[in-house]
């Protein structure tokens, strides 16, 4: 099972702080946006192994953008 991590604005990448293969847990930050000269974290939402980095610094992504996949590890619960 794996969750999509999506940007909830139009932003540009500023850093990327993880990479394939870390293993993370819910608000871990993943990725951080600037946005209106506001940086914003993005967190892992979800425990597991990121899969798929699919931004890479100074990228711009739109509202809905897929930023990261994460693998739920087995035995951690989904968010919904």
């Amino acid at each position: 099972m794996s969750h999509t991590i999506l940007a909830e604005m139009v932003a540009t990448v500023w850093k990327v702080v993880a990479k394939p293969g870390d293993v993370v847990g819910p608000d871990d930050t993943l990725v951080i946006l600037e946005s209106m000269k506001m940086e914003i974290p993005i967190a892992a939402e979800v425990a597991g192994t990121i899969s798929e980095i699919a931004v890479a610094e100074g990228d711009s992504i739109d509202e809905g953008g897929k930023i990261a996949v994460i693998s739920i590890n087995p035995g951690v619960a989904s968010p919904n």
